[in-house]
């Protein structure tokens, strides 16, 4: 079988969204909250662990109690939960600023293979758990909106709440797709996100950052430090395809 489609992770995947984008925002975020919290690269390496902007913070005053202090002592569940809210929306505001600013490139090869499968006339989809927000933002101040149509089908938060390492995304989208898992690879860069394409059986490529390159990518069909360009060699991590300096339709047709 020849490959249908790919299916794009975006945090840490298309972009270090994560390093670059998310956690100065949540730093900022809790600065304009006079919020006595800042997270390290560190801690923050810690704390995406967890997915999903508001469960991170959830986790971060349940898992660092020293940390994270009294600013939410008292609070009952639904006092809580609007705290969160609020937080992580003024969060997504600071981001969405730094991503207009240009602070946040794509990743080497990203680029690339997405107009080398585009013409090839393989299938483009997003799995993602941020927000449709995010993805329009990164798109907008990269590779342009008019890519972002190419992508038949993006889902987000919006579409699959339950989060990775659930397969719900992915689910998601073979639904849309109407194709099998078998026909298909998905770009990951976490352990989460490997876990939630694998319990949809989708083979699954993995393009490591700085917050992932130690983590257990066993189950990964193939994992690289990126995509690699021709002039810009990618470096094979696992102990398969050590032939390959970078990553193309051809070589993801290998996988299938």
């Amino acid at each position: 079988m020849n490959l249908k489609a790919v299916i794009f992770d975006v945090d840490g995947t298309l972009a270090n969204t994560e390093r670059d984008g998310h956690l100065p925002a949540f730093n900022q975020a809790f600065q304009s909250a006079n919020i006595p919290w800042q997270w390290s690269e560190q801690l923050y390496g810690e704390l995406l662990k967890v997915t999903g902007g508001k469960e991170r913070m959830r986790f971060f005053i349940e898992q660092y109690p020293d940390l994270a202090g009294t600013v939410t002592q008292g609070m009952n569940e639904a006092r809580l939960s609007q705290f969160l809210l609020e937080l992580h929306q003024s969060k997504t505001r600071h981001y969405l600023e730094l991503m207009a600013k240009g602070f946040i490139p794509l990743r080497t090869g990203v680029k690339r293979l997405i107009n080398e499968l585009h013409d090839a006339g393989v299938r483009l989809t997003i799995a993602t758990t941020t927000t449709n927000s995010n993805i329009t933002a990164l798109f907008k101040h990269t590779i342009g909106l008019d890519v972002l149509d190419w992508f038949e089908v993006v889902a987000g938060a919006e579409q699959a709440p339950i989060k990775k390492p659930a397969p719900d995304v992915y689910e998601y989208v073979l639904k849309q797709l109407q194709l099998p898992a078998s026909a298909c690879i998905a770009l990951e860069d976490s352990t989460n996100g490997l876990k939630s394409a694998k319990n949809a059986n989708i083979k699954t490529l993995i393009t490591t950052n700085a917050y992932t390159e130690n983590e257990n990518f066993e189950q990964a069909d193939l994992v690289v430090n990126h995509l690699g360009e021709p002039d810009k060699l990618c470096q094979v991590l696992s102990n398969k395809f050590n032939h390959i300096t970078h990553i193309d339709v051809s070589e993801l047709n290998k996988l299938i």
